[in-house]
């Protein structure tokens, strides 16, 4: 049995697809499907049902996917101790909501790239969730701690959300004295069905009734848009400190959420991933209190 061909048949067991296993290994589709028979024909067990629409395990594929994943953890151990004592090199790919990853991440990487010439970060800031088991990401930064699967994960912080609005809107139609108020007033919230976890649906808590205007699926477009005067939106803290642009109002609404660093079990003691994962922690827990 050849490692590579265990390598593909993880891929497809994570993409659900042929072409998309493909694309994420670099190889041609032909070569990708003749290498899973190739493993299919030294295990004398049929893996992968193969449609048109996607691929689906047979049982005897569910019963390898296990072994081959604890083949990889091996691998990764392996490689791992093999490089300890190397320069950290690679590529660590870091998935995390906008707000985070852009509003607070983003201009913070550039020591870490400095310290390590041969480290590539990349970071993928999008409103969507992860998924670490089908390699989407190395690090997941996530609102809510995972309940399933091979993932280790550390609370990184709570932080905050409040109320802002811009202070030529509040000159126009003056500021809500209760959340009551805010039904006359100009709303900017996110886009319902977009939303990636039940923990992100919290208008609900400042006003039952909450019906904006304009509908916004990044957070950061949310501080803008409130910024340029659209109306009152509730906002990231971490987002909006120091803006000069942003004015906090109804001050005793506030709702506490939490982020949260996840990796996959399988490499979260490969170097680079342990650096960068330690690296976002510490700079974090340096200005924690910015995150309210």
């Amino acid at each position: 049995m050849n490692w590579d061909d265990v390598r593909i048949f993880l891929a497809v067991a994570r993409a659900g697809q042929l072409l998309s296993a493909a694309r994420r290994l670099g190889l041609n589709h032909a070569t990708l499907s003749r290498r899973l028979t190739a493993l299919e024909t030294a295990l004398q067990a049929r893996l992968v049902i193969r449609r048109t629409t996607g691929c689906e395990l047979t049982a005897e594929g569910v019963a390898f996917l296990q072994s081959a994943e604890r083949m990889e953890a091996e691998f990764i151990a392996a490689r791992a101790a093999a490089s300890g004592a190397a320069d950290i090199s690679g590529t660590v790919r870091i998935g995390a909501p906008d707000g985070f990853g852009i509003g607070w991440l983003a201009p913070r990487l550039a020591p870490l790239i400095e310290r390590h010439p041969d480290l590539t970060i990349q970071l993928v800031p999008a409103p969507r969730a992860f998924s670490l088991s089908r390699r989407e990401a190395d690090i997941a930064i996530t609102v809510e701690r995972p309940q399933s699967g091979r993932l280790a994960a550390r609370k990184l912080t709570d932080y905050a959300l409040r109320l802002y609005a811009s202070p030529g809107y509040l000159e126009r139609h003056g500021a809500p004295v209760a959340p009551a108020d805010l039904a006359r007033h100009q709303l900017v919230g996110y886009v319902d069905d977009l939303i990636f976890s039940p923990s992100l649906n919290y208008t609900g808590e400042i006003a039952p009734d909450w019906a904006a205007r304009l509908e916004i699926s990044s957070a950061l477009g949310q501080a803008e848009a409130v910024a340029a005067g659209a109306g009152i939106g509730i906002l990231h803290a971490f987002v909006a400190a120091g803006r000069t642009d942003l004015q906090r109002v109804l001050p005793d609404s506030e709702i506490r959420r939490a982020y949260w660093l996840v990796v996959h079990e399988n490499e979260r003691s490969l170097p680079r991933i342990r650096l960068v994962a330690d690296f976002i922690a510490q700079a974090v827990a340096a200005e924690r209190e910015v995150f309210g």
